[in-house]
């Protein structure tokens, strides 16, 4: 099969396993193609799927990932000792590990092509991300609190594992338990990522998106947090801060330098 074959055949089962959608024409455009793909993956309720059909999307997005382009750790500026500052897509990122700014459900965005962190690593990781994290969250039994991390698989991302954690969600005035909360974030990434022995790890801006957290503050803590944190344990783990806004490049600019 090449690229287009997989694409229609993979939003072919989709479509037939939604009745309302069994007979909704697959559009010829390939950006169409691609967009209805990534809303179809998104939709997805958990579930398992065949041998074929994840052998067919992991190949797939093996494709589409290498074209995005893959980024590896000697391409980053290093700023501080150990520490790095990147500006761009965290999924093209060839590290450790990546973290995730997850909801407490921990299966990902549900919004079809929403442009959350969330959305994008389980859309580039494919369905088995979402399926590891449910049997995950099903054997827990309950939400995921804040400030707490978990680690899976990467799948089909260059990295080698993503790193989940639930950011506080600020409404209204900022509170030092909100900053408690988003600092244990940060600690309990970097845990868990050295108990898996992981060498390096990006951080998103955790909390900073629809979990309104103000980005400066957010920045000062991850930076504080990270060093005392290293400092602390004498980890020698490397950390790059993963930014998408000019204002955070700014931000994180400034503090690391």
């Amino acid at each position: 099969m090449n690229q287009s074959e997989r694409r229609n055949y993979l939003i072919q089962k989709l479509l037939e396993e939604q009745p309302q959608y069994a007979k909704m024409q697959i559009p010829g455009r390939c950006e169409e193609q691609k967009t209805l793909l990534r809303a179809l993956m998104n939709v997805r309720m958990p579930g398992e799927l065949s041998e074929e059909f994840l052998q067919i999307q992991d190949a797939y997005l093996a494709e589409e990932n290498a074209g995005r382009g893959i980024v590896t750790l000697a391409e980053i500026q290093e700023l501080s000792t150990d520490l790095y500052l990147w500006k761009g897509d965290i999924t093209r990122l060839q590290v450790g590990a990546i973290v995730n700014a997850a909801n407490s459900g921990m299966t990902g965005c549900y919004q079809p092509c929403h442009n959350c962190i969330d959305n994008c690593i389980h859309t580039y990781a494919g369905i088995e991300l979402r399926n590891y994290c449910n049997d995950i969250m099903q054997r827990q039994g309950y939400a995921e609190p804040t400030g707490q991390a978990k680690i899976t698989p990467a799948f089909n991302l260059p990295c080698d594992y993503v790193i989940h954690t639930v950011g506080p969600i600020v409404q209204g005035r900022l509170t030092e338990e909100q900053e408690r909360l988003l600092c244990s974030c940060y600690e309990a990434c970097l845990r868990i990522a050295e108990e898996n022995n992981v060498e390096s790890i990006a951080f998103c801006c955790i909390s900073t998106g629809v979990f309104m957290f103000p980005n400066e503050i957010a920045a000062e803590l991850a930076v504080q947090t990270v060093k005392n944190y290293k400092n602390k344990t004498n980890s020698k783990i490397r950390v790059i801060f993963n930014v998408f806004k000019e204002e955070d490049e700014r931000i994180y600019r400034q503090l690391l330098n």
